[in-house]
C-alpha cells in the first residue's frame, strides 16, 4: 500500500497586499472602506510631521490603528534611535485634496506632501481673506501653482474679486483640507 505524502501548511500564503493608490483613478478605484483607511493613513502622518506627535498618539487621534498606519503608509515614516516611529521631512504618498477654482472647488491628486502643505497654506491665506479682508497673505501665492499626481501644475486663484465671488456662493468651505470620503 503506497503511502500518502504528508499535507503541510503552505506557510508562504500570499497575503492580500494593499497596493498604495499612485493616482486619482486609483484613490477612487477602491471602495469607500479603503479610500477612508488610506484617507486616515495620510492624515496621521501629516500630524505626526505638522506637530512631531507619536505613532500611537496621532492613530488613535484618527481611529485606526497603528500596525495599519505602518503598513500602508510605512514609507512615509523612519524608526528612531528609540525605535519608535517618526514621520520623514517629507514623502510620495498620494492624498485627494480640494483646491478652490474658477469653476467652485476641485478634487486633486497630490503625491508630494510639501505641494500639500502648500497647499493647506495657502487655503489658510484664502480663509483670512475672506473672513477680515486683509489680503497681505494671498500676495505671496501670486502666480504660483500646485503639481498635481500627474505632474499637471494648477494654478492658484488669488483674484480678489474671484474669491469674494466664490465666498458669497457658499462654494468656499473650510471643514477640512481633506477629500470627504465614506
Amino acid at each position: 500500500m503506497a503511502r500518502q505524502p504528508k499535507r503541510t501548511k503552505n506557510r508562504s500564503r500570499s497575503r492580500s497586499r494593499t497596493r498604495r493608490p499612485r493616482t486619482a483613478k486609483e484613490f477612487f478605484a477602491q471602495t469607500k472602506q479603503s479610500q477612508a483607511i488610506w484617507a486616515r493613513v495620510s492624515h496621521v502622518i501629516s500630524r505626526m510631521r505638522a506637530d512631531g506627535i507619536s505613532l500611537k498618539e496621532a492613530s488613535g487621534e484618527f481611529q485606526i490603528d497603528p500596525r495599519t498606519v505602518i503598513r500602508r503608509g510605512g514609507v512615509a515614516l523612519r524608526k528612531t534611535a528609540q525605535g519608535r516611529y517618526a514621520a520623514r521631512a517629507h514623502d510620495q504618498l498620494l492624498r485627494v485634496l480640494t483646491i478652490p477654482t474658477l469653476k467652485g472647488v476641485d478634487e486633486i491628486a497630490i503625491r508630494d506632501s510639501r505641494q500639500a502643505s502648500k497647499l493647506a497654506k495657502y487655503w489658510d491665506a484664502v480663509r483670512k481673506y475672506l473672513q477680515t479682508g486683509i489680503p497681505s497673505d494671498l500676495q505671496r501665492f501670486r502666480n504660483r501653482q500646485i503639481v498635481n499626481a500627474d505632474s499637471q501644475r494648477i494654478p492658484l486663484v488669488t483674484d480678489l474679486a474671484e474669491l469674494d465671488r466664490l465666498g458669497s456662493a457658499g462654494v468656499l468651505s473650510f471643514e477640512s483640507l481633506y477629500v470627504r470620503v465614506a
